[in-house]
This record gives structure tokens, C-alpha cells and sequence, in this order.
């Protein structure tokens, strides 16, 4: 979307039989990219109004949701189709102001779901060692000898990983690379005492180096992105722009997949738990919605439906429904009815747990409208980051018939946007840390 490169490639395929004509570039380059991010912005957000007042897979609405694959995809390819009528200036104001909002409010949310995970892993690792502590076999050391493992390691490759940086990215007069780095280098070690703290400790006695290690290592990896991914000019704060084109490609390569797989799992993350985020955790008669299975670390979590179920004996279910929203029947007499039904059929009698698998059917797992919004702050933060944050730079010689790979991540702004992601999520992670102890009465009762 970057070059002219793809349109060029299409008319040869078809041998000039589709001729596509770019009238002031807009087939391709930095507004190409915002066209195509965008339909499919507006694509998450028309899905995010229908889906608005779901609450449970039998409601009609649900099956967008859950199928019409085909309309949908066409749909997507009407939206892409027609961006590319819309004039330049719009795009140039949405790229400037609303997709930048939007990609700041996405890299917030996978800082947060970072110290989240970092929490989780620590917690389940524990668990794990109180599980196998009464126990005489090999399982009672494992657990505990991964946890040692695990905690140095991601310690010592965090120092490790600071003195390569240095040594290659903070030579003399790269004084800007080497502040990075070294007080990157001060915030893990504070962060790490804190989490040592008596009184965090006395609040939280779980919390220690395993979570630290998760977060002190993934910042490091975003100081180490930062500068090792700006390009200097001279290539003297930078040696790796010196590379041959061949290992430069593939280093372009491998880091746009790792990108690209980071932002997904944030996504999917972000929007499974989306009752997390807009503070629906526990079942409510006003919101109608269901605690997340994660909070209960002994529950298995299933995987989110990916059909629309069957609708059984509708009308004495929506009645009941009906009695329920009312308040004249209590909520589990709907549960009660969908487990007889689900008895009752001949055909899953084989599968007497159906109804456990699809939880949907009673309430939702995670907020569909939600979900899609998630989705839309993604496609605002890939298309800055394809874009460079509104700065395009290619490797080789900057021509309109250059076919070199594009880089994702290879600008000043691009470096600054990491590194401040490092600094508020070293604030994010001791924040978690130290409000507690702060404020005890607001969280006495978690």
C-alpha cells in the first residue's frame, strides 16, 4: 500500500486487462493505508451499534456475531471500494488527529493487559507450588525450580540486553541512546524494590521478582526497539543500518511479524475481557451481564463460541425471559428451563455438558459491542504504525518504483511513542503496586 509496487504487480497478473488509475497517489502511499484502515474501522464500528444490546446468543442480533461470514466480508471489500473516493483532506484529518487518539488509547490498553498478565503468571505459578506443596514426587521441586528459573532469567536478560544496548547504541556521542538506556536500566531496579517492599508485601504477599521480571524485561525490549530501530544518518548510534540488504529485509520482515502477532493478542485479549474494562465484572439485574470466568483461577475458561446456536422451544424461553427482566421469576428460573430443554433434546444427549461449553446462551462471555471498538482502536494504532506515525521511510533509495521492503517502526516519532510506552508502563505496574498501600480502605475488599 506503501509503493506503487502491488497495483503494478495486479496489471501484470491480469495482463493490462485492469488498469487502476492513481489520480494524485491515491492508490497508494500514507492516505492508501489510512483508506484502507479506515473502512475497516468503520466496518468494527457499524458491528459495534448492531451489536449494542446483545445480551445472550438467542437474541437476534447475535448471529452477526456468530456467522454471516460472507455478507460481512463483502461488506468490508464495499467499504474499502469506497474510501477511495473520498478526498484527500478528510484522511488527512482523521490520520493527524483521530487515528493518533485512537493508537494512544490501544497502547494504553495493552500496557495495562501487560502488568495484568504479569500478576496472572506470577499467581499461577504460586498456585501451582501451594498445589504441589504437600506432595513427595518430582512435581513438588518442578514448580519451584521454574519459578527460580524463570525469575533470573528474565532479571538477567534484562541486564544483559541493557549492557548490549550500550555497547552497541550508546557509543560515544549518543548521549540521547544512552539516557535511554541507563535510566531505563534506574526504573527496573526501582520497580524491583518495590515489589520487595515489607509494606507491599504485607499488602500483597504474593507480589515479588517474578512479576517485576515480566514487566522490567518487556520494557527493556521496547527500549532496545526503540533505539535499535531508529535510523541516526551516519549509522553511528545505529551500526545495524549498516547491513546488507539481504539480512536488513529479513530483520524487517521478522519484526513486522512480531508486531503484527503482538497486536493481535492484545486485541483479542483486550476484547474477550472487555467487562474488565468498562467495569461490568460481576452479574448485575441492571447490566444483566456475567462475572469473566477468569477471576476464578480453579474454572476453566472456555473458548468463545464461533456459531450461533440453535433456538429451542423460543417462544416459552423469551417468555420466561420476559418474567425474569420483570423480577417476577428469579434469574435461575431461565437456567433451569434451558438445562431441562437441553435434557430433553434426543440429539445431545450425548453431550450433557453443551450448555457449560456455550455459557452464551444464558448471558455473554464478554461484551460483543466492546469487543469491536477494541478492534477499532487496533486498526487506528496499525495504521500509525504502518505509516511511521504519518512519517514513511523505506529502505534503499526513495523512488515511486521502488519494490524494497517497507519498514514498520523505522522513525523518530516511532522511537518516542516506544519509549514513553516503557516509562508509563514501569508508572502503570508501580502503581498497581503501591496504591494498596496508599489507599488500603479502597482496596480492602479485594
Amino acid at each position: 500500500m506503501l509503493t506503487p509496487f502491488a497495483i503494478k504487480k495486479l496489471e501484470s497478473w491480469s495482463y493490462d486487462y485492469i488498469k487502476m488509475s492513481c489520480p494524485e497517489d491515491t492508490c497508494y502511499g500514507v492516505l492508501a493505508v489510512h483508506r484502507i484502515c479506515f473502512a475497516l474501522t468503520l466496518f468494527h464500528v457499524i458491528l459495534a451499534l448492531l451489536l449494542l444490546r446483545v445480551r445472550n446468543t438467542r437474541q437476534k442480533m447475535a448471529v452477526i456475531q456468530n456467522g454471516w461470514w460472507g455478507p460481512k466480508v463483502l461488506i468490508w471489500l464495499l467499504l474499502v471500494l469506497s474510501t477511495f473516493f473520498i478526498p484527500n483532506g478528510f484522511f488527512m484529518f482523521y490520520s493527524r488527529y483521530i487515528t493518533w487518539l485512537g493508537s494512544i488509547i490501544f497502547i494504553f490498553f495493552g500496557l495495562v493487559l501487560l502488568v495484568d498478565f504479569a500478576y496472572v503468571f506470577g499467581d499461577y505459578v504460586l498456585l501451582e507450588i501451594e498445589k504441589c506443596a504437600d506432595m513427595v514426587d518430582w512435581r513438588s521441586k518442578l514448580w519451584g525450580y521454574t519459578l527460580v528459573t524463570i525469575t533470573l532469567s528474565m532479571h538477567i536478560l534484562t541486564i544483559a540486553l541493557s549492557i548490549i544496548d550500550l555497547a552497541f547504541f550508546g557509543v560515544s556521542g549518543c548521549g540521547l541512546n544512552r539516557f535511554f538506556i541507563i535510566f531505563n536500566l534506574i526504573l527496573c531496579f526501582i520497580v524491583t524494590c518495590i515489589s520487595l517492599h515489607p509494606a507491599v508485601r504485607e499488602v500483597n504477599p504474593s507480589s515479588g521478582v517474578i512479576q517485576s521480571g515480566v514487566v522490567v524485561i518487556y520494557c527493556t525490549q521496547l527500549v532496545t526497539s526503540a533505539v535499535a530501530n531508529h535510523d541516526d544518518g551516519d549509522s553511528r548510534c545505529n551500526p545495524l543500518t549498516k547491513l546488507q540488504e539481504g539480512t536488513e529485509t529479513s530483520m524487517v520482515v521478522l519484526g513486522a511479524i512480531m508486531t503484527l502477532l503482538a497486536v493481535a493478542y492484545t486485541t483479542f485479549r483486550a476484547g474477550t475481557r472487555s467487562f474488565e474494562f468498562t467495569g461490568m465484572m460481576n452479574e448485575s439485574a441492571d447490566t444483566g451481564y456475567v462475572a469473566l470466568r477468569d477471576a476464578d483461577p480453579e474454572r476453566p475458561t472456555p473458548a468463545p463460541i464461533t456459531a450461533q446456536p440453535k433456538k429451542k422451544d423460543p417462544l416459552r424461553i423469551q417468555a420466561i425471559q420476559a418474567a425474569v427482566d420483570e423480577g417476577s421469576l428469579p434469574a435461575s428460573a431461565l437456567d433451569d428451563e434451558l438445562r431441562q430443554d437441553q435434557d430433553d433434546d434426543d440429539n445431545d444427549r450425548e453431550d450433557f455438558g453443551a450448555l457449560d461449553k456455550d455459557d452464551e446462551t444464558i448471558k455473554v462471555r464478554y461484551h460483543y459491542s466492546s469487543f469491536h471498538l477494541i478492534f477499532v482502536l487496533a486498526t487506528m494504532y496499525v495504521a500509525m504504525l504502518l505509516t511511521h506515525w504519518n512519517i514513511v521511510t523505506r529502505s534503499g533509495h526513495e523512488t515511486t518504483d521502488s519494490a524494497t521492503p517497507v519498514k514498520i517502526g523505522h522513525s523518530t516519532a516511532t522511537m518516542w511513542m516506544r519509549i514513553i510506552s516503557s516509562w508509563v508502563c514501569m508508572v502503570i505496574y508501580a502503581w498497581t503496586l503501591l496504591a494498596p498501600v496508599v489507599f488500603p480502605d479502597r482496596f480492602s475488599g479485594i
